[in-house]
């Protein structure tokens, strides 16, 4: 599967147009990170979501480990909104990470020329609160 295609996977772009994919995929660039290397650190400032196309990576907090992950899944994405540090640190699995990453600032500009963007994740992100949420209750 193509970037393109798992880009188009990500629940927070599903919504969006050929188009809209289209101009997120060229304002991304691709990383190919070895083994036990750090894709983000936690509380740097490099703000920008990472999309995992191969390979897996693993996630601590405070030096806790708290996840792995795998092609498919992303993170940064709240970063990628509000420009903020990194909350997490990810680092590439025994096998290596490659990326598909958007910085915050190619995004702002991206959303300028593209405001439904914004709404079609909203409507993403704000599904994924209610779902929370309702694992709560």
């Amino acid at each position: 599967m193509g970037v393109h295609e798992q880009v188009a996977a990500v629940d927070l772009f599903s919504d969006l147009t050929p188009t809209e994919l289209d101009a997120i995929v060229h304002r991304g660039t691709k990383f190919k990170r070895a083994p036990g290397k750090v894709l983000v650190e936690e509380g740097s400032t490099d703000a920008g979501l990472q999309l995992i196309t191969n390979g897996s990576a693993h996630v601590s907090v405070g030096g806790t480990a708290v996840g792995e992950m795998s092609a498919g899944e992303y993170f940064g994405e709240i970063s990628l909104l509000d420009g903020q540090p990194r909350s997490a640190t990810v680092v590439a699995g025994p096998d290596g990470a490659e990326t598909f990453a958007i910085s915050s600032i190619a995004f702002s500009d991206l959303l300028d020329e593209h405001p439904d963007i914004a709404r079609a994740m909203l409507k993403a992100l704000t599904a994924r609160i209610r779902r929370i949420e309702a694992r709560k209750n």
